[in-house]
């Protein structure tokens, strides 16, 4: 990093991607990591932001515990977990700037998904039976595979959840509860490999402030604002963003 300049703007950018991510229960990693990844890069960023999400799991899941759909994570971690492997293997093998490009485009259709399908009504939990059920189920392990490579398979992982929790706090803390499963998981894999620095640690370390005050900000917020409305705007700013990976990646 070159400088005060650059650590301002990484704090910057996990204040507002976990106030997000405490309000919806997903999207903190996935918002953060474009901005952070043009200033350090897509390797070095996302164990910092991976800690951050652990973070807020912990708090929003020791807060929140009694709302978790625990048939609804079940399901989930066990799909997700058979991509994991697969991601691992992604992230060590590929160079960086494909890397970007990937997560660029990743993120850009999930952002045009976002804004163009609302999520359903809490009454409204859908039946995941049939090709449709089969389909949102192949996107669990997808997930985990995205997940694996870049700790951001969540958008994947939501589109299912979405449709199994409609209901805003169920949804959050099982999400939550998601997240800090899966990030457990990697942060063992990443510490048996060494793949972890000292200055990532450090890095990780000076974040966490700022992620709990976004928990903070966020909790207050899922509880007095229109959700959807807000993650209507996460999604126009996954889209910004995944310009500016896609530039980066291709100058």
């Amino acid at each position: 990093m070159n400088g005060p300049g650059d650590y301002a703007l990484i704090f910057a950018v996990i204040l507002l991607a976990n106030t997000a991510s405490s309000l919806t229960g997903f999207g903190g990693t996935v918002l953060a990591l474009p901005f952070v990844a043009m200033i350090i890069g897509v390797k070095l960023a996302v164990p910092v932001l991976v800690v951050q999400a652990w973070v807020l799991a912990v708090f929003i899941c020791v807060e929140a515990r009694q709302s978790i759909s625990w048939r609804d994570w079940g399901k989930i971690v066990g799909f997700v977990v058979v991509g994991l492997p697969v991601g691992l293997w992604v992230a060590g093998a590929v160079p960086e700037a494909p890397l970007k490009l990937a997560l660029g485009l990743f993120t850009f259709g999930v952002g045009i998904y976002g804004l163009a399908r609302p999520l359903p009504r809490a009454d409204s939990r859908e039946r995941l039976v049939g090709l449709k059920g089969r389909a949102l189920t192949a996107l669990l392990a997808l997930g985990g595979v995205v997940h694996g490579a870049f700790a951001t398979g969540g958008p994947l992982i939501v589109i299912y959840g979405t449709r199994a929790m409609p209901e805003k706090s169920t949804f959050r803390v099982t999400m939550s509860a998601t997240w800090l499963t899966l990030n457990t998981i990697l942060l063992t894999q990443w510490f048996i490999r060494g793949s972890i620095s000292g200055p990532q640690l450090k890095l990780a370390a000076l974040c966490v402030p700022f992620t709990l005050a976004g928990m903070a900000v966020g909790t207050i917020a899922h509880y007095r604002v229109d959700e959807l409305l807000f993650r209507r705007v996460v999604y126009a700013v996954l889209l910004i963003a995944s310009g500016m990976l896609v530039h980066s990646a291709l100058a």
